[in-house]
């Protein structure tokens, strides 16, 4: 099938290109954007079953609250100190000014003696939003609200600051449009530069910019049209990650082609029998890759958390089209180009001699027990780093400290406690429709008050009151401001433990409550990750098995190649857990690093293994034994996997320069797994075993022999 499909493709070049140009234009015409399906809210992806959504919901029916965002202006003195009289009198002008000029979307500015910190050095300025924090309207006019205050405050003395939800959401959104413009940049400049050492051909080094961009710009409408089609949600950081991962996998595929094309000119084959074979071989490499990578993405629909449940599909799309270009629209132009793809280099017409890759395969066969023993303890001794992980839920601590919301709210923590932004709220409603007692809830929240941890419960009223009530008093709102942040895990421990037992256990009779607020959420968000991470692996790793076993048609080889891979997975943890919560202090990892280590080490780094343990196969079937089998399929495709495991861990360590903590950690630990699984893992570990396993390495199946007697076997150095 591959080969006929080769041969199509490598005769009718125009025809292929055409169609997919035709493509490209109808999806950019006719399909939404990416942006129409973007979420930024982390809560908005926990379904309905959970109780901080629950919360929400009851919060929407009995107070008619819509989740219309709020910002919060954190005023104190330049050089700290109490605030004087006067200094309360121009904040006071401060929320006057926002006031008077009626910013579109803001519904009032209130401050007064109540905003005043304890200790007289912090006073807030609470700003109305109407809409949600990530409405467009809602954050221009969050900047409109700055815009207003400097001048306000201008030779006061007085510093200021905005933060609060919307704030940091468009904090947040800066961010990540610095990041996808850095990170792009990057990563072009990095492939082209790989690519031009690699090759020394500025048309090899050109031609995934050219391809890889067209996917890159049917992709997204894909995307796009399948999220709305099934009501997914899409993450914010989506569009950053779909772009390392359409350049880093697609210039892996075009180096798989043309190492092989150039393999197959070096053995004398004419440059279109030569790219027919080449892409006739190498498309059940790059299908089954793909193939493990879009199972492993698509494992994601299992998840409860919709962060996950949309981040998967949509980059499982994005690696399906890019695997289809790679067997269609990619060799189409290489047959357009035929050797010309390599110029000016002359480096096709011949293969070098002395090699790195031929002494690595001659080593290896020599003492495979050795080289096993070694790639694997390097691994082994990663993996131990694991032991020590924890995980952070902190959403906002991936914004670069120096932004404005970001230094505001640790000003106001030097004057109220770090939760007063984002209190807990628990919520009482009757069961029985009668209205609620007064009495029993202010008892009730002197009880959460007393609660190890909680901050204070804020009053509802002007005579003190804690508890909101609705109109027919039946629902109660009682605000509980914790002393940790908001996202700490000493914040989530309380809420999901001693404050939730505590509002459970000593609810008004008669009563049911529910605990909202975005720690609640976080907790929620916790459970969800914990409860998906349990699901998602194992399915993933069997989807990846069996694929592996009917591409090997055998049981045992892949048995050992997952193996390989889930030690790559924990040698991988490991490294990051030692970096970053070691070398650099973070309280943890960030909550969704272990399943994107998991799907990107796992499934795109299992593209290196299909492509050794394919060579090994092929080389035990040209009837050599299986030492010899492991030092032809190093010296083979020990070149392309080192090419493409550098492109692809230079690739997303682009992601380092994105100046977020998530992007960061992602950016080295990808990096970090994929440089283990292509020089240790696949181009070590993999034909070490397989050569010590020998031809059980491939049962219950019996390799024949099919050795055509002429075939020229030319191997393949890098050069």
């Amino acid at each position: 099938m591959f080969d006929r499909l080769g041969r199509f493709v490598v005769h009718h070049p125009w025809k292929v290109i055409a169609a997919w140009v035709i493509a490209a234009v109808a999806v950019l015409a006719f399909a939404p954007t990416l942006a129409d399906v973007t979420s930024k809210d982390q809560a908005s992806f926990l379904p309905d079953s959970y109780e901080s959504v629950q919360a929400q919901k009851l919060a929407a029916d009995a107070f008619g609250q819509t989740n219309d965002a709020t910002a919060s202006i954190v005023v104190k003195r330049s050089g700290g100190g109490e605030l004087t009289a006067a200094d309360q009198a121009e904040v006071t002008g401060l929320a006057k000014a926002i006031t008077d000029a009626k910013i579109d979307r803001v519904t009032a500015a209130i401050t007064g003696p109540q905003a005043l910190s304890p200790n007289q050095q912090v006073q807030l300025v609470s700003v109305g939003l109407k809409g949600l924090a990530d409405d467009q309207a809602v954050l221009d006019a969050v900047q409109k609200v700055r815009d207003v205050a400097g001048p306000a405050l201008a030779d006061s003395g007085l510093q200021y600051g905005v933060t609060g939800d919307a704030a940091l959401y468009l904090d947040n959104q800066d961010a990540f449009e610095n990041a996808f413009v850095v990170v792009g940049i990057a990563t072009l400049v990095l492939i082209v530069g790989l690519l031009l050492f690699i090759y020394r051909s500025p048309v090899a080094a050109l031609l995934p910019i050219l391809t890889v961009g067209l996917v890159s710009a049917i992709a997204p409408g894909l995307i796009a049209l399948a999220a709305k089609a099934f009501d997914l949600q899409v993450t914010q950081d989506l569009q950053t990650i779909l772009t390392v991962v359409l350049y880093g996998v697609g210039t892996d595929y075009i180096l798989f082609l043309l190492f092989r094309y150039r393999e197959r000119l070096r053995a004398g084959e004419e440059p279109k029998q030569a790219l027919i074979t080449a892409a006739g071989r190498v498309a059940e490499v790059i299908v089954s890759a793909a193939g493990a990578i879009v199972v492993s993405f698509s494992a994601l629909l299992l998840a409860v958390f919709g962060g996950f449940k949309s981040l998967g599909p949509g980059l499982a799309i994005a690696v399906a089209v890019m695997a289809f270009a790679a067997i269609t629209l990619i060799p189409a132009v290489v047959s357009l180009l035929g050797p010309k793809v390599f110029w000016p280099s002359k480096s096709w017409q011949k293969s070098p001699k002395g090699a790195m890759f031929k002494r690595f395969g001659r080593f290896t066969a020599k003492r495979p027990a050795v080289v096993a023993t070694i790639s694997g303890g390097i691994m082994v001794a990663l993996a131990l780093g694991t032991l020590g992980m924890k995980i952070d839920y902190d959403a906002f601590a991936q914004l670069p400290a120096d932004t404005e919301s970001a230094r505001a709210i640790k000003d106001l923590q030097s004057g109220f406690p770090a939760g007063a932004l984002n209190p807990t709220t628990v919520y009482v409603k009757s069961t029985d429709g009668s209205p609620l007692d007064p009495a029993e809830l202010k008892q009730y929240a002197g009880k959460l008050a007393q609660v190890d941890g909680v901050g204070a419960v804020l009053p509802a009223s002007a005579d003190g009151s804690p508890a909101l009530l609705n109109g027919d008093k039946t629902v109660a709102q009682i605000n509980v401001v914790l002393d940790g942040t908001p996202y700490s895990v000493e914040s989530l421990d309380l809420v999901d433990g001693a404050l939730k037992d505590a509002a459970h256990a000593d609810a008004p009779a008669g009563t049911t409550t529910l605990l909202g607020g975005v720690t609640s959420s976080y907790t929620d968000i916790r459970d969800a990750n914990s409860r998906d991470l349990s699901v998602i692996f194992p399915v993933a790793g069997g989807l990846i098995a069996i694929i592996l076993a009917l591409l090997l048609r055998s049981l045992l080889a892949p048995l050992v190649l997952m193996v390989a891979v889930v030690l790559s997975f924990f040698s991988t943890t490991g490294a990051t857990v030692l970096v970053f919560q070691g070398a650099a202090g973070h309280a943890g990892v960030s909550f969704s690093l272990p399943i994107m280590l998991y799907l990107f080490v796992v499934a795109i780094g299992t593209d290196y293994n299909i492509l050794m343990i394919a060579r090994l196969r092929e080389e035990a079937e040209e009837g050599t034994d299986p030492r010899t089998a492991a030092d032809l399929a190093i010296e083979h495709g020990g070149p392309s996997v080192a090419a493409a495991g550098l492109i692809l861990a230079g690739t997303f360590s682009s992601l380092m320069l994105a100046g977020m903590a998530l992007l960061t950690e992602m950016g080295f630990s990808v990096a970090v797994g994929i440089a283990i699984s292509a020089f240790v893992m696949s181009i070590f570990l993999v034909p070490s075993v397989t050569a010590l396993l020998g031809p059980k390495a491939w049962w219950p199946r019996k390799l024949k022999n099919r050795r055509p007697a002429t075939e020229d076997r030319t191997l393949e150095p890098v050069g």
